[in-house]
């Protein structure tokens, strides 16, 4: 219960669903036990009534004294009947309480799970699997939501009843009921045992449910790669053994699990026969009537489903325990960058890098050793080097998806570590390496960040990444609707999307990484004229492999192995010689021969 208490909040914000659900509860179990005292007075009722009316045998009496006892027969039966329409109307109050509060928690806490999913850092989603992250989030929550629901009600409902009964047992003869719970205490040991089996084998199913899930999230994504190297039967295999290991883990639990109803029906029938030998004696010594033996007998039965019902609550107790301690370990991370609230500000692009380095904290390595630079506003500064050498490093420090290990990155003399990321990155235009496109339509992509585009400005911002022709050829133009992740696009139509993703916030920044390599030269002319045009007094970043992307900035960094080793403009670049023309001249003349250009 201990991982389960961090639940208590939700318990006292709808508090008063969960009194009113509790109150139902102890009204419908309080009519419940009702209909057995009645059972016994009809029943003592026609033992006496037999004797009397054998009295009156051949009398005119007779007649009127059977229409008196069917009379208080057939009052007895709507009394049953009544008190069972009010115990199943208050059992309908009690789900419309309890059950409907449970919905509302899950409502809260996929929320709130959401919610911390979008806080985390970048190092967070390193560590972790899709799939995992989507298991617990899904799965995991609806193990707690039957814990909160299902198993609270109807845990309640076994307190209450239980109580009730006993209490009214216990008036009528305490000597018959200490023989009717005398199985009680194995009842219990039984389930004190079966329930450290259920947590351990509920914890391995949820962690091989979480794997299963990822793995075929990760074949789903990446099925064009599956088939293009005829890879299905492989993949097939590898589901198959993962989800015979998740078969196995969950026979494991079917087969615990499968020892409560049997335990329990032999104890709940060795209290009947206790019930019935022991009362027989007792009514033989007039201690009771026979009417208390059948009241007896329909307690015991009553008491069937909700202790048999208690392997069944423990289970998805132990369930929810084991997937509760999941999603804390979720709720209780810290992002690595703690956002604070700070005055708003509206950037103009002044950047300045003051001898920073960067070290990715799961990895341990150094992608950036003693960068510096400063950049004014409206300036452009390029950034070319080796694959490897920390480029996309500097595009993740400068949206803050990172912070810096050493050194300090002012924007606007801002330290950036002081500035809230929403705030920081809402005036930043981005364009990542990896384009992610989601499943929406053309006009939803571009504006995506800027809800209150109109048509004309998304228009503008598609011209400007020259995607106008090519969207005027898809049959629903900008209505069309893309795949997962832009399936329906090329690579180069989907960094042109970016483009126009990025160009349509019109920001202070624009931070470009490596956006151009799936385009053809004259194509990234013309896109890199349409941004020089619209960027003019916006300060701008292009990173690329390609000289010719940034040939024309007002300063070019030239990284290697995550140090600065040359910077400058292009001209003073070529003339001082090095990688940086040595690259260029190598690419002039693969461009004329039409090979792919060298890094």
């Amino acid at each position: 219960m201990r991982a389960l208490a961090s639940l208590n909040r939700f318990f006292f914000k709808y508090r008063v669903r969960l009194g009113l659900g509790i109150l139902f509860v102890l009204i419908s179990n309080w009519f419940g036990v009702l209909p057995p005292q009645i059972i016994r007075h009809a029943i003592d009722l026609i033992s006496a009534s037999i004797d009397i009316f054998r009295l009156f045998n051949g009398s005119s009496l007779q007649q009127g004294f059977y229409q008196v006892f069917t009379a208080f027969l057939l009052m007895f039966a709507v009394l049953v009947l009544l008190l069972s329409v009010l115990k199943g109307l208050f059992m309908y109050f009690m789900r419309q309480t309890i059950i409907v509060m449970s919905r509302w928690i899950e409502f809260d806490l996929k929320n709130e799970l959401y919610d911390k999913y979008q806080s985390l850092s970048l190092s967070f989603y390193r560590r972790n699997n899709t799939g995992d992250l989507m298991s617990r989030i899904s799965e995991d929550v609806g193990k707690v939501r039957m814990y909160i629901g299902p198993a609270v009600m109807y845990g309640i409902n076994l307190i209450a009843l239980f109580v009730f009964v006993i209490t009214v047992m216990l008036r009528v003869n305490p000597v018959l009921t200490f023989y009717v719970l005398l199985p009680l205490p194995v009842l219990a040991w039984g389930i004190y045992y079966v329930n450290n089996l259920i947590l351990t084998r509920s914890t391995a199913i949820q962690q091989q449910l979480g794997k299963l899930t990822s793995f075929s999230q990760e074949a789903y994504s990446g099925i064009r790669v599956i088939k293009s190297y005829g890879r299905e039967k492989a993949f097939a295999g590898l589901f198959q053994k993962e989800l015979s290991e998740f078969k196995d883990k969950a026979l494991e639990l079917v087969k615990v699990d499968a020892l409560y109803f049997p335990l329990t029906m032999l104890l709940i029938g060795l209290s009947t026969i206790l019930t019935i030998y022991i009362g027989g004696i007792q009514v033989s010594e007039g201690a009771i009537s026979a009417g208390n033996i059948a009241e007896f007998v329909i307690y015991v039965n009553m008491l069937t489903w909700p202790v048999t019902s208690v392997g069944w609550v423990a289970s998805i107790m132990q369930q929810a325990a084991a997937s509760q301690v999941r999603i804390n370990a979720i709720l209780h991370e810290t992002p690595d960058i703690e956002p604070e609230e700070g005055e708003k500000i509206s950037l103009s692009g002044d950047i300045r890098w003051q001898h920073v380095s960067f070290t990715y904290p799961q990895s341990g390595i150094t992608a950036l050793s003693d960068i510096s630079f400063h950049l004014k506003p409206g300036q452009t500064l390029g950034i070319v080097g080796r694959t490897g050498s920390g480029k996309s490093t500097v595009a993740s420090l400068l949206n803050r998806l990172y912070d810096p290990t050493e050194g300090k990155i002012w924007i606007d003399g801002y330290d950036i570590t002081s500035l809230h990321p929403g705030q920081l990155r809402s005036q930043l235009g981005y364009v990542p390496q990896e384009v992610f496109l989601f499943s929406d339509s053309i006009t939803n992509n571009i504006r995506f960040g800027v809800d209150e585009a109109d048509e004309t400005a998304i228009q503008q911002a598609a011209a400007a990444a020259s995607l106008a022709e090519t969207i005027a050829d898809f049959p629903e133009a900008y209505g069309t609707m893309l795949g997962e992740r832009g399936v329906t696009l090329s690579g180069g139509q989907k960094q042109r999307l970016a483009i126009a993703r990025a160009l349509i916030r019109k920001p202070r920044v624009y931070v470009m990484d490596d956006c151009l390599s799936a385009l053809d030269t004259h194509t990234e002319r013309s896109i890199l004229e349409n941004i020089r045009s619209i960027t003019r007094d916006t300060t701008t970043i292009i990173i690329s492999h390609r000289i010719s992307s940034v040939m024309a900035a007002d300063q070019i960094l030239v990284l290697d192995h995550g140090k600065l080793v040359a910077s400058g403009t292009h001209e003073s670049l070529l003339a001082a010689g090095g990688y940086y023309a040595d690259i260029f001249h190598k690419q002039q003349i693969s461009g004329q021969r039409g090979e792919p250009l060298p890094e």
